[in-house]
């Protein structure tokens, strides 16, 4: 299964904010989150809706995915919360919309 073997990092930017990525085996960022976190716990909840340690509670099982073209017709995906609060979006553009998808995949779509 992809991502199977992906490491999930923990840490705070400059601004002091808890955030996490997600990397592929050969250390490619393949998902991280898209905000900052004042609570360490608020971000490891978002970090597990996106498959971090299986996602045992299926923290995200309502939420709505859209695959879509971006300026530059490449294909991007973006989670959404049943509150219309943008949970994640993928880091990078696809140029084959199958590999976008599969992306997603990887991050509990």
């Amino acid at each position: 299964m992809a991502g199977e073997n992906d490491k999930w990092e923990m840490y705070e930017d400059k601004r002091g904010e808890h955030r996490w990525r997600r990397k592929a085996s050969n250390g490619k960022i393949v998902g991280s989150s898209c905000e900052g976190y004042t609570q360490k716990a608020a971000c490891k909840a978002n970090a597990d809706r996106h498959g971090m340690g299986g996602n045992p509670k299926g923290l995200g099982a309502k939420d709505k995915w859209d695959i879509y073209q971006d300026k530059k017709e490449e294909y991007r995906w973006r989670r959404t919360a049943t509150n219309g609060e943008v949970t994640g979006a993928s880091s990078e553009g696809y140029n084959k919309k199958a590999d976008c998808t599969s992306n997603a995949q990887r991050n509990g779509m």
